[in-house]
């Protein structure tokens, strides 16, 4: 068992209700990711599903959350033959601090046309780019990134202009990827806005949208995000994921606010 299966398991205590933990390792500042803290939420809507694998899994980040007991109140919506609904509300010391609908499925027996209207980047392969620093940022002892399109940004300190992210990234345990993990990998990389106003300021996130295609082979993830507008302080950033193998695993999309400062 890898270091994220372990900090993200949850244990049933009553029906549809599930405890897990925030533990140290996984925070940006004080906070503990968000795609983090949504792959519990994963944990306990498959334990309460009848289908193991998210398809759609949407929250909303009503209040930040910090590290202790987590409560997963998991409300199931409605069950069929191939797709499963519910909704978790998240508690700590009884506010609720996160909302989550969800859609889950079984990927391997999904069937059907194929297209891309985008294709995947040309990255230089994992191990021949640079690991990006962590210094500062708890949340890289977890997940280990290697930035290509956009690491300027952070290595002289000033945009680039280009709303845009792109590079590798994978369990700092080398555990492999699994379905579970999307949630929190759809997290993982710097805001894209930063290459706009420069890597400073906050980017607390409002809502995250992941939509998984397919299970993750082992090895790193390829990742793009990209951010084409901000208007009065909201941004919102696309990510498109894919596997070791070339397969395209899962989307996402993300509404913040950029806080810069005064």
């Amino acid at each position: 068992m890898g270091q994220f299966e372990r900090d993200t398991a949850v244990e049933k205590v009553a029906d549809g209700k599930y405890c897990g933990e925030l533990h140290e390792g996984w925070r940006i500042g004080e906070v503990p990711n968000g795609g983090y803290v949504l792959a519990i939420a994963g944990r306990a809507l498959r334990a309460e599903l009848p289908h193991a694998d998210p398809l759609s899994v949407n929250a909303f980040y009503l209040a930040p959350t910090a590290l202790g007991p987590i409560e997963c109140q998991v409300k199931v919506l409605r069950t069929g033959r191939s797709t499963s609904f519910a909704e978790v509300s998240m508690f700590q010391q009884g506010d609720l601090k996160i909302k989550v609908t969800a859609a889950y499925t079984d990927l391997n027996r999904l069937s059907g046309e194929n297209w891309s209207g985008v294709a995947r980047p040309e990255f230089k392969p994992w191990e021949e780019c640079e690991p990006s620093p962590q210094k500062g940022v708890e949340f890289r002892q977890r997940a280990e990134l290697r930035l290509i399109g956009g690491k300027e940004v952070f290595s002289e300190r000033k945009p680039n202009g280009s709303g845009e992210f792109g590079g590798w990234v994978q369990h700092r345990d080398g555990t492999a990827p699994d379905v579970i993990s999307l949630l929190m990998f759809a997290d993982a990389f710097p805001p894209p806005v930063l290459s706009v106003v420069g890597p400073i300021g906050w980017v607390p996130t409002v809502e995250l949208t992941v939509q998984v295609r397919a299970h993750p082979v082992p090895g790193p993830l390829q990742a793009r995000l990209v951010s084409r507008y901000v208007t009065e302080g909201v941004v919102e950033a696309d990510g498109e994921y894919w596997d070791s193998a070339g397969s395209l695993v899962a989307l996402s999309r993300q509404t913040a606010k950029v806080r810069l400062p005064k």
